[in-house]
């Protein structure tokens, strides 16, 4: 009789197959044109939207998360595959680059995949995060998609209807395992990586990327803060802050979890982010019943309340919130504002991935811009204020990839542009061009017509060493005018 394998072996034969078949469907794949290459994600759109209901009640049965979180996924997933849907082709095509001869010379750059790319998903946004594959497979490559299991059902169901709106199967293979069971054998069967998640895992990624001399793109945590400037409209800082920091329950990379308001406001702020933070709903049912959801897991609620409980102890103050709350849900914790936090403290250096923000205040703007950059991450920053010229100096100096004026993060996020990580947030960008392109190599295609750069018969070296430095000059002179 034949050895039995045990789970991790099958799930690494798993891992082996599945990129297997998608370096198979590769060629075939990136032989399409691009713009027939999008027809099955502009119908993928359309599914979700539809079938929006459905769609919600499996994101919130899986995460936990409030049903207007579970729509913002959802609305994030459509508006992402939409624009890349729309746009690759125009981003893919060959542009012309200037050669060294005008006329003479002709050059051109075109965006080449890269071949198999590894896409790995976390539990927090598993529907929209999962829609990374589609810009992946835009540019030409196929894909192999772990997602997390604890959210699997969220993700798969962005590949069922992809396939149901035409997207051959093959390009678009999804397996499951634990970093330790298949981790290497996802990096080392690929040719690119994008990773989203904790800072020590991707910062195993890439040096294990860097060993074979591959591409990553990795967006890890976080310690986002936000600035109230003493001219901040209060009506608009609240909310604001309400939204971004207890979004999704807290477990959001972008979101902000320390807040550093002028002192001549510091009062009067914390009065109305105490009482607006109350208000909220706590609950995992059905429908649009809970402003704040639950955490994912026992184990996530149990890191949250220690970090709150040690917090506490080390001398920070609970102005509201700071328990789990079971008859809301198993796993669901308080929205909890904290002030009189050491800047040198757990609370303040770590990420607490949970609806918990401390609450410091300023004098001059220097302070402010220097305890907001007293992180090793810098992924997202905001600022608040009416005149928005102070403001923008301010937010230039913050030591973050995307720093949001009057919003905490969806402007920036909601954006065309690209978003990504500084210091120990990561590297690369997604949204954009820059999250598209990523995911493709260029190739240069350089052409010489009538004379090259050999001398030309009958001169010596030195004439033709003029001549050359003649041609220069003039070039110069004319791209000058």
């Amino acid at each position: 009789m034949g050895q039995t394998l045990s789970d991790s072996e099958v799930r690494l034969t798993r891992v082996a197959r599945a990129f297997e078949v998608a370096r198979q469907a590769q060629p075939g794949w990136a032989a399409r044109p691009p713009k027939e290459r999008a027809e099955p994600f502009q119908a993928l759109a359309d599914l979700l939207l539809e079938r929006r209901e459905s769609v919600l009640d499996v994101v919130q049965t899986e995460t936990g998360k409030a049903r207007s979180d579970a729509l913002e996924e959802l609305l994030d997933a459509v508006l992402s595959i939409s624009w890349y849907a729309r746009n690759a082709a125009r981003l893919l095509r060959p542009r012309r680059r200037p050669g060294p001869l005008p006329v003479l010379s002709q050059t051109r750059e075109y965006a080449a995949p890269v071949g198999v790319v590894t896409v790995i998903t976390p539990w927090n946004y598993p529907l929209a995060l999962a829609a990374d594959v589609v810009p992946a497979l835009l540019a030409g490559n196929t894909v192999v998609h772990k997602p997390d299991g604890r959210t699997g059902q969220s993700s798969l169901l962005l590949r069922e209807y992809a396939v149901e709106a035409g997207l051959a199967p093959q390009v678009w293979q999804p397996v499951f395992g634990t970093a330790a069971e298949i981790g290497d054998a996802l990096v080392d069967g690929a040719d690119f990586v994008s990773f989203t998640g904790s800072t020590p895992a991707g910062r195993r990624i890439a040096e294990r990327c860097a060993g074979r001399l591959i591409g990553c793109s990795l967006e890890l945590g976080g310690k986002n803060p936000m600035i109230v400037l003493d001219d901040a409209d209060l009506d608009r800082v609240v909310p604001a802050a309400v939204r971004a920091c207890f979004g999704n329950a807290g477990q959001l990379c972008i979101g902000i979890e320390r807040i550093y308001v002028q002192r001549s406001i510091e009062q009067e702020f914390l009065r109305r982010f105490v009482t607006a933070t109350r208000m909220l709903r706590l609950g995992t049912g059905p429908g649009y019943t809970a402003d704040v959801g639950s955490l994912i897991s026992a184990d996530q609620l149990d890191r949250v309340r220690g970090m709150v409980d040690r917090a506490v102890a080390a001398g920070a103050q609970v102005a509201v919130g700071g328990r789990p709350r079971p008859a809301a849900g198993p796993y669901v914790f308080e929205p909890t504002i904290l002030t009189g936090a050491a800047p040198d403290s757990e609370i303040v250096r770590k990420e607490v991935f949970g609806p918990v923000v401390t609450v410091h205040g300023f004098d001059t703007d220097d302070e402010a811009v220097r305890l907001a950059n007293d992180t090793p991450y810098g992924l997202n920053a905001s600022v608040f204020g009416r005149n928005t010229r102070r403001a923008r100096a301010v937010a230039r100096r913050l030591e973050a990839g995307m720093v949001n004026i009057n919003e905490g993060y969806a402007t920036g996020y909601g954006s065309a542009a690209p978003v990504g990580g500084w210091k120990q947030s990561g590297s690369g960008r997604r949204h954009g061009r820059q999250g598209l392109l990523h995911f493709t190599r260029s190739q240069i295609i350089a052409q010489q017509r009538l004379i090259g750069f050999d001398p030309v018969a009958g001169l010596s070296g030195e004439r033709y060493g003029n001549l050359l430095v003649t041609g220069v000059k003039a070039l110069r002179r004319l791209r000058i005018r």
